[in-house]
């Protein structure tokens, strides 16, 4: 078995199929570990676990190996930015797993209904988030995109756009707990 930390980075960025596969060798173990214990509460089959494993892969590779060249060894080890990913990639998988699959023309129209109320939007003081946390509320919340839309639109990776919305709730979180006390 290959280590991770033999494999050349470089040329495994620019599609080299032998790395790839030597990649693929050394990283296997890792990725399945992690994306089992990713899944072990959704209660997901055998095959949807490889599945997902294998969506790491995909991840990994496209749009030109992408998400790949993101990866700065100044900030995490292989392995450690690998399980990141797989963890990430896992849960995406099993949310798309838990999507809805009833026909719309199955489902009555009453449970279609909805309620029009007028929702008072929460006032956040000036300041308190960066430009792009706000920005990325305002497309998650007030237009409900996902975030591989909203990665696609600012141009920038959907990783990023779960870590920016993961700071601001958490800036949110600790202002409005100040604020109650």
């Amino acid at each position: 078995m290959s280590d991770l930390n033999q494999i050349d980075l470089r040329a495994l960025a620019v599609g080299n199929k032998r790395t790839w596969d030597q990649f693929v060798l050394a990283s296997t173990a890792l990725i399945n570990a992690v994306v089992r214990r990713s899944l072990s509460t959704y209660r997901l089959s055998e095959e949807d676990v490889m599945d997902a494993a294998q969506d790491v892969y995909v991840r990994l590779c496209a749009n030109d190996y992408r998400l790949l060249k993101t990866y700065d060894p100044a900030r995490a080890g292989l392995s450690t930015w690998l399980a990141v990913v797989a963890r990430s990639s896992a849960i995406d998988h099993a949310r798309r797993r838990r999507q809805s699959t009833t026909p719309i023309d199955d489902v009555p129209e009453t449970a279609l209904a909805v309620e029009d109320r007028h929702v008072e939007k929460l006032k956040i003081p000036e300041g308190l988030l960066t430009e792009r946390q706000t920005l990325i509320l305002k497309y998650l919340y007030d237009e409900e995109r996902d975030v591989a839309e909203i990665a696609q639109l600012l141009k920038i990776d959907a990783q990023t756009v779960r870590s920016t919305h993961h700071k601001a709730l958490l800036r949110l979180r600790e202002h409005f707990k100040e604020e109650s006390s």
